[in-house]
């Protein structure tokens, strides 16, 4: 069968992503033949009360990440009676491994546009700024050529500036978007006062992500009944999400929320790859939280994850096998946090450095026993004192993976060992003699002739040169090398 017959794109619900590769995003035609811009003509003739209840109608909640609901930050702006007013699309998806704000602007860059102007018109916005990456030329030059199609058929009514971000993590924070706009430092600043009271430039303004307006634009299209007939309660409509990590089928999906991880990693991503074992889930970028595998039945929506520890984010979902260590995992995001860190605040700034030491020491395996206890106190401090979202979910892949996975600590502490054979320091190689043909492969691509034997007899690794380095293991066609936990 075609590809949209395989249970990749069956099994999804594709609404916000409708048209990504159906149509060209490039011609407004296209966009137009397939209900695009009536949304806009309706919500033109609407007043704005009658928009904001039809955006709570529909049960739409912010899809930046933190899931407030759009009506209401709409509607508290609206209600400030300042003449001058900013509407701001977030297009700075920062989170390595994340494309899905890249993947809508490529693929139907005018059904963001038809959001954003459906906004601009319910609070009377003089001017609308799309803050989108330097990194995401393709995805700009689509913009563009849409704003200029736009114009030529007359339903440009909002002058929109797109102003390119040069991809601080940190600028995906409102304050911090409106600075890095204002030409100031990229930096956040305490809230209240919130942006929709005291925004860019002082005035009011609703900054919302690509895949609300998005959203919005399919709602003013296709009603209110067919998008909230998806999702649950609290949680209505699609979420699009990156599937990547140890799965067979990766890529950009979109599922009613409210579906179980095990529906996404198992019918749509056809389970783990080379038969391994499902560990973990890591969902909701750098700062989002790892779930184990016996949490494979909770739902992805936004009250369900906030509650596992993990957060929505902007929807990255990284499948973990058996070969992943957990205590690496959360160095590794915690690497990304910390580097990306504005150093405003304190807790902040030293927060991550204290706890990236810590976790460097552990899988060096110098680690100690009560760095467990520093570092969740250090955690806690952070996720409470932090001035910026960065700051308070920072510690989120450390205080999940504490939680979880304080076993993989354990061991890695006081036996030093690490259970995935993964920490350099904390495993070794080791061949094994009922496979090894003593062929010599191995001996010869070893750098540091850490290899002992003689042809056509098993060899042996001398644990005391070895650089663990792994050389061995890729030349090794009998597959007798293996990656053993301890440090040999």
């Amino acid at each position: 069968g075609s590809f949209f017959e395989s249970d990749f794109m069956r099994l999804q619900s594709r609404q916000i992503l409708r048209r990504c590769g159906l149509i060209n995003p490039e011609d407004i035609n296209h966009y137009l033949a397939t209900g695009g811009y009536t949304g806009l003509l309706k919500a033109l003739e609407m007043g704005a009360d009658e928009i904001i209840n039809t955006i709570k109608k529909s049960g739409l909640r912010g899809r930046g990440g933190a899931g407030f609901p759009t009506w209401l930050k709409w509607n508290l702006c609206r209600q400030s009676n300042s003449q001058e007013k900013y509407i701001i699309c977030n297009a700075d998806e920062g989170d390595p491994g994340a494309f899905m704000n890249r993947s809508l602007l490529e693929g139907d860059p005018h059904s963001v546009l038809e959001g954003i102007l459906i906004g601009a018109h319910t609070i009377k916005a003089k001017k609308a700024y799309i803050y989108c990456r330097a990194e995401y030329p393709a995805a700009l030059k689509k913009l563009k050529k849409a704003m200029k199609d736009l114009e030529k058929i007359g339903l440009l009514n909002t002058e929109i500036v797109i102003k390119k971000g040069a991809g601080a993590f940190v600028c995906g924070e409102e304050t911090a978007l409106m600075a890095s706009i204002e030409g100031r430092r990229g930096m956040p600043r305490t809230r209240p006062p919130f942006p929709t009271t005291k925004g860019l430039w002082g005035k009011p303004t609703v900054i919302n992500n690509v895949e609300t307006f998005a959203a919005i634009s399919l709602i003013f299209q296709e009603g209110v009944e067919q998008f909230s007939s998806m999702g649950t309660e609290s949680s209505k409509g699609t979420k699009t999400f990156s599937l990547v990590g140890d799965i067979k089928r990766t890529g950009l999906i979109e599922v009613p929320l409210g579906t179980t991880l095990k529906e996404v990693i198992f019918d749509i991503g056809g389970g783990i790859k080379n038969g391994e074992n499902l560990k973990a889930v890591q969902i909701g970028g750098p700062s989002g939280g790892c779930l184990p595998a016996s949490m494979i039945d909770t739902e992805i929506d936004y009250d369900s994850l906030t509650s596992a520890g993990a957060i929505m984010g902007s929807g990255g979902l990284v499948v973990l096998s058996d070969n992943s260590c957990m205590v690496e995992i959360a160095r590794y995001f915690l690497e990304f946090t910390q580097r990306e860190s504005c150093g405003k605040c304190v807790p902040c700034r030293l927060g991550t450095q204290q706890m990236l030491l810590i976790l460097n020491d552990i899988v060096q395996g110098n680690g100690n026993p009560e760095d467990i206890e520093t570092l969740h106190e250090v955690a806690e401090t952070v996720k409470a004192a932090s001035l910026c979202g960065l700051g308070q979910t920072a510690p989120n892949p450390v205080l999940t993976t504490l939680k979880y996975f304080m076993e993989e600590y354990v061991e890695h502490i006081m036996d030093k060992r690490c259970p995935a054979a993964y920490c350099r320091e904390l495993m070794h190689y080791f061949i094994d003699k009922e496979r090894c043909t003593g062929c010599m492969a191995c001996l010869k691509a070893c750098p540091n002739n850490a290899i002992v034997g003689v042809e056509n007899e098993p060899h042996f690794i001398d644990q005391v040169k070895c650089l663990k380095c792994g050389s061995c293991m890729d030349v090794c066609r009998e597959g007798a090398i293996l990656k053993v936990p301890g440090p040999g």
